[in-house]
């Protein structure tokens, strides 16, 4: 029987893989070759860790909870359209002088455009950096 500490890490790492859909606890623990009682403690761990969040769900008649990560790992998607990227002024761009990342306008909307939710994308499930 695998240590109770590289239980968590495979779970972990197999729940951050599962993305925001995340996964049923089931099929976590049958992923990770251990029993029910196994998976739950170390879903149970996880949570009180504040890893990943455990929400209850009825799958094929049975209640059982999907667990999902609470922090993705950062990505360059999470940056790819900053305006700061492509800018010209960007290398005279210091919080001092006139042109500043305190007062542009591109880095002011891009922000608050982040801010709005997308149609398909749960806000609450929103990547983090």
């Amino acid at each position: 029987m695998p240590k109770r500490n590289d239980l968590e890490q495979k779970a972990l790492h197999f729940v951050v893989n599962t993305g925001y859909q995340g996964v049923l606890q089931s099929e976590l623990w049958r992923e990770l070759g251990a029993s029910s009682r196994e998976g739950s403690r170390v879903a149970i761990k996880l949570e009180e860790k504040a890893l990943i969040r455990r929400e209850k769900e009825l799958e094929g008649g049975r209640w059982t909870y999907r667990l999902f990560p609470k922090r993705m790992p950062a990505s360059i998607e999470t940056i790819v359209d900053c305006p700061c990227l492509m800018c010209k002024t960007m290398p005279d761009a210091i919080p001092q002088t006139t042109i500043s990342p305190k007062s542009c306008e591109k880095l002011t909307g891009w922000i608050t455009a982040l801010d709005k939710p997308e149609t398909d994308v749960n806000p609450a499930n929103s990547p983090t950096v």
